[in-house]
């Protein structure tokens, strides 16, 4: 649907106009005086070359139109007092937004060098783009933000996310054509059908159509607006154009006056409308479309080349002011257009526009309590996760499916959470594939389009969030915790690196954030990654692929967290922990198959607290130093270690092997290189000080090497993991393909023992006959053989 008109609008008053074109001129002055000045910020005397920054840095093109935005956000803020969460996906835009939370005050309480005088405004437009100033993107060190703006595609997502549970909240997303072209924010159009109307917020995209990238045109900027109408109304969205190309610049005002209010008005009439169960159906959610010149405002050419309104706007519109005369009198001719002797007073306070149009208190934008997800945080309700323990009297007697133990977990964190609102898992439609399922006896997919007969698990207020998009789970998730929340990602190892950017930009936020006095703590970023590598044998070498970790390890040790919990007690224990925790990113991986359970509940969290530890019953060790340690780190790699050391207790019991299990990866670093790294006198007790190492790992090897890198002797680390091989195979296959089997690792501790004996190579005929006769058997039959199945299943 289209609209071209509102009924439903505040009075427009002309006074008010003018004030709002005055504001909008001192916010493009501003960010054009960011990009250019160092000094004289005022223009109080005729510029001159040394008032010019020696690096120019910046985008000006995006800025008039996020300018227009704020603007116009602040008017419909004062009318209705609503609460407004401002999501800019034009993240280079950073000059805009920066104006505006000096000209509100935001800045100003959270800098007090940032004061409303001419000192103030003057380190504003100074600390642009100047070395450990003010950076050229949004970030975490910016008051009202939630979104990094180093990477496009993720403001919508972002803003779902912001605004799930939040029923009072208006998020106002601003996308750029630009970033509208990115396959994320493609998908995050239809993050609509998911908006609960009865208990979530409300997102309102404002798509601007500028017309042009850094050097190209936009495909939304050349489509035609019958092409667009039809566009967003498929994806479930009214469409309202505003259009700002007038000569006269503040004509555009009263049409995004009015079409704020209708958005505004729409918005309440839906979820008046739900709220009070008078509608089940899916709404149509407005959105604006706001096209401007690219550039707007600022110089129409230079040196007889066109600038606004194309590409060579984007950037810095007039270069090289410092060693041309005639372009440094361009640039003052600009900067003189939006009169700042008319909009500051002389001691460089704004002019009484400024209160006239911003809103007061927590209401402005900057001040957004939202913004600042650690200030509205509410700790989860947990239950006692060792009600939930397996039990297990003998080591490897007793069986069970991980993941499936801890859906009974969420299930009853959902439950105890219930009057909160507060918690959420997001996956990528693999909640019953990773044996999660239990959490649908308490909730259910959250779905708003039409419900079938032989649906199910789908309701309104569901509180799992599956769309088959891991950009826009991630995107949810991170809007959700940045904005004071708690959840968790499940998702298939193979698929999850599809987020490593995300991740990226994500740990970015976080490191930055713990730098900024005024960030409180949130809660922490959960993985849950299953259907791994060691258990995607039927599905073939496409899911084979562990490389997430690698990722998170070049993450920033104050962030980054990697657990690989060897049983279900274990894993209990570790997702008690991260959901406890604040400001990390926690990955954790997890078996959803059958499997041995290992230790007891209480072992398991001596076990976990520690990071690693000595399986005493595993091994083979007779006197005060074992000859050779064989370590294991992942679920799958831990019973082919214990199978291993059970095949030497049996087989050669003169070997002295000691049996580790690590499950906090990074307890294997050195204290200097992670704060979870064991000190030298803990390792040397699991690791020895200088014997072989033989480390049945998840992952990739090299990572092992990489991560004891700074231990003594790192070289006698001997590390089997995933080697790129992998088919459509059995599950031991796969182990026996990468050379992780019990029987290579045999191999490896006899490779590396100094003993000799007749036992010793009778063992090592047994390894290589049972390998050989392992691949006649799984050709003939289709499956492994017997013994292995049920050592590797129970």
């Amino acid at each position: 649907m289209i609209t071209e008109k509102t009924t439903d609008t505040s009075e427009i008053i002309p006074e008010r106009l003018v004030d709002i074109h005055r504001y909008w001129q001192a916010s493009n002055y501003l960010a054009a005086a960011q990009l250019y000045l160092q000094d004289n910020v005022l223009l109080q005397r005729p510029l001159q070359p040394s008032d010019i920054k020696a690096r120019l840095l910046g985008h000006w093109g995006t800025v008039p139109g996020l300018n227009l935005m704020y603007v116009h956000l602040n008017r419909l803020i004062r009318d209705t007092e609503a609460s407004v969460l401002l999501v800019v996906g034009p993240g280079h835009g950073a000059p805009a937004i920066l104006a505006h939370l000096y000209l509100e005050g935001s800045l100003t309480e959270h800098d007090p060098a940032y004061s409303a005088d001419y000192e103030g405004v003057n380190a504003l437009v100074r600390a642009f783009s100047w070395p450990y100033g003010l950076p050229s993107h949004l970030f975490s060190g910016t008051p009202g933000q939630i979104h990094e703006g180093g990477e496009l595609g993720y403001s919508l997502s972002h803003a779902f996310g912001a605004a799930l549970d939040n029923p009072d909240l208006l998020v106002a997303c601003v996308v750029g054509d630009g970033e509208a072209e990115t396959g994320p924010l493609a998908t995050s159009w239809h993050s609509v059908k998911f908006l609960n109307p009865a208990t979530d917020g409300a997102v309102l995209p404002i798509l601007h159509l500028n017309g042009y990238k850094i050097s190209g045109p936009t495909i939304l900027g050349r489509m035609t607006h019958d092409e667009l109408a039809h566009l967003f109304t498929g994806y479930g969205y009214q469409v309202r154009f505003v259009v700002g190309n007038d000569p006269e610049p503040e004509n555009v005002h009263p049409a995004l006056w009015e079409a704020m209010d209708w958005a505004y008005q729409e918005i309440r009439n839906i979820q008046q409308e739900a709220r009070q169960g008078a509608s089940d159906t899916a709404p149509q959610w407005p959105i604006i479309i706001l096209q401007t010149p690219k550039g707007w405002t600022g110089p129409e050419e230079v040196d007889g080349v066109s600038i606004e309104n194309t590409f060579r706007a984007h950037q810095i519109p007039v270069e090289d002011v410092k060693e041309k005369e005639t372009h440094l009198q361009k640039l003052e001719n600009w900067l003189k257009s939006y009169q700042p002797g008319d909009l500051f007073d002389g001691q460089g306070q704004p002019g009484e526009w400024a209160q006239h149009i911003c809103p007061k208190g927590d209401l402005r934008m900057g001040m957004n309590p939202h913004a600042n997800g650690g200030q509205q945080l509410t700790p989860l309700k947990l239950p006692e996760y060792t009600d939930y323990a397996v039990e297990v009297a003998t080591p490897g007697e007793a069986g069970a499916k991980g993941t499936q133990v801890l859906g009974t977990y969420f299930r009853d964190i959902f439950q105890a959470n219930a009057q909160a609102q507060n918690f959420r898992i997001v996956c990528p439609d693999e909640i019953d594939s990773n044996k999660l399922q239990d959490v649908f006896e308490v909730t259910g997919r959250d779905w708003q389009e039409p419900i079938l007969e032989t649906d199910e698990h789908l309701a309104r207020d569901g509180r799992v969030m599956e769309i088959l998009s891991e950009h826009t789970c991630e995107g949810w998730l991170e809007g959700y915790l940045l904005t004071g929340r708690h959840g968790v990602f499940a998702c298939y190892e193979a698929f999850i690196p599809i987020v490593d950017s995300m991740l990226n930009q994500y740990a970015k936020w976080l490191k930055m954030s713990k730098e900024v006095p005024w960030r409180k703590p949130i809660a922490s970023l959960n993985y849950l990654l299953t259907s791994h590598v060691w258990r995607q044998d039927h599905n073939g070498y496409s899911h084979q692929a562990p490389s997430f970790m690698n990722n998170l390890v070049t993450k920033k040790n104050s962030v980054a967290r990697i657990y690989l919990p060897p049983d279900a007690n274990c894993l209990l224990s570790v997702a008690d922990h991260c959901l406890r925790s604040r400001d990390y990113i926690n990955l954790i991986v997890a078996n959803k198959a059958s499997q041995p359970q290992w230790l007891d509940m209480r072992s398991a969290q001596e076990h976990c607290k520690k990071g690693a530890s000595v399986w005493e019953w595993a091994g083979t060790v007779s006197g005060d130093e074992p000859e050779i340690v064989l370590a294991a780190a992942g679920d799958v790699p831990t019973i082919e270690a214990v199978r291993a050391a059970q095949l030497i207790r049996e087989k050669a019991p003169e070997l002295n092997v000691q049996v580790v299990n690590v499950v906090d990866l990074f307890a294997i670093m050195a204290p200097e290189d992670h704060p979870h790294g064991l000190q030298a006198a803990p390792f040397d007790h699991l690791f020895t000080h200088d014997g072989h190492v033989i480390f049945a790992f998840h992952g990739y090897p090299n990572l092992i090497h990489e991560l004891v890198h700074h231990r003594p002797e790192p070289e006698r680390f001997h590390v089997r993991g995933y080697i790129e091989e992998g088919s459509t195979t059995t599950p031991f296959d796969m182990l026996v393909l990468n050379r992780l089997s019990r029987f290579h690792l045999v191999l490896d501790v006899l490779k590396y023992t100094v003993k000799a004996s007749r036992e010793l190579d009778l063992l090592a005929e047994y390894c290589e006959g049972r390998l050989a006769e392992h691949a006649t058997y799984i050709r003939e039959h289709g499956q492994d053989m017997p013994d292995i199945m049920e050592d590797m299943s129970v």
